[in-house]
């Protein structure tokens, strides 16, 4: 009888832990399998790119136009779909609105005798 609850513990960590967690690399390596030149992705890192090329282990992603940089399949964390890919954008042109104003601000406070022309 005291055998019985090892064996339920081992039960219980099998479905609450081991399964779920190979369910989620069985998906990770199906997606990074699935790439496909022009797709859209996310590394794991946060980069945010495009597929220009796939070879056996690798990726060519396309960071800015022009920039390639090669990367394994497995450093691709999801793929972006475009609602996803609008929105860092628009927070990016709403950070660059709010940088330029403490900006202007910093150089109001300077004495004519210090600026530059």
């Amino acid at each position: 009888m005291s055998i019985l609850p090892l064996i339920l513990l081992v039960v219980v960590f099998y479905f609450l832990l081991i399964r779920p967690q190979r369910k989620r690399q069985q998906e990770a390596v199906k997606m990074q399998n699935s790439l496909t030149p022009g797709t859209r992705v996310m590394t794991t890192t946060g980069l945010f790119a495009t597929v220009v090329a796939v070879d056996n282990e690798d990726v060519i992603l396309e960071v800015a136009p022009g920039i390639e940089t090669r990367w394994v399949k497995a450093a691709i964390g999801r793929v972006v779909s475009p609602a996803d890919a609008t929105a860092p954008e628009a927070r990016e042109s709403e950070e660059d609105t709010n940088a330029s104003e403490p900006t202007a601000d910093r150089n109001d406070g300077q004495d004519s005798s210090t600026k530059q022309s």
